[in-house]
C-alpha cells in the first residue's frame, strides 16, 4: 500500500509540474478509444495503448534521473550532462517506437488489411 502511495505522489506531481509528462498522459487518454477504433484485434490494442505507456514510463525515469542530477549538483559537470543526455535518448527512442508502431498499425487500418 505504502509503495502505491508513493507512486500516487509522484504521478500528481508529474501531472502537475512536468509538461513532457502532462502532454504525454494526454496523448494517452486519446490514443484509448482511438486505438480501439483502429486495432484489427486485442494485440494491436495492447501494442498501440502500450508503446504509450512505455513512453510514459521512459519519461518518468528519465525525469527521475533530472531530478537525483540536480539534487546532487546545479553546476555544469559532464558526467551529469551525459546521464540526461542518455534520459533524453532514451524518451527519443520511445517516442519513434511509439510512431513506428502507430504509423505500421494505422497504414494497416487504413489499407483495409
Amino acid at each position: 500500500i505504502a509503495a502505491f502511495v508513493n507512486s500516487m505522489r509522484a504521478l500528481r506531481h508529474l501531472a502537475g509540474h512536468e509538461k513532457a509528462v502532462q502532454q504525454e498522459l494526454a496523448l494517452l487518454v486519446i490514443a484509448i478509444p482511438v486505438a480501439w477504433v483502429i486495432a484489427r484485434d486485442a494485440t494491436d490494442y495492447a501494442l498501440l495503448v502500450g508503446s504509450i505507456l512505455f513512453l510514459l514510463l521512459v519519461e518518468v525515469l528519465n525525469t527521475g534521473i533530472e531530478a537525483a542530477c540536480n539534487a546532487v549538483s546545479r553546476e555544469f559537470h559532464k558526467d551529469i550532462q551525459i546521464a540526461k543526455d542518455c534520459g533524453s535518448l532514451a524518451v527519443l527512442i520511445a517516442i519513434v517506437m511509439v510512431a513506428g508502431t502507430w504509423g505500421l498499425i494505422g497504414f494497416a487500418w487504413l489499407a483495409g488489411t
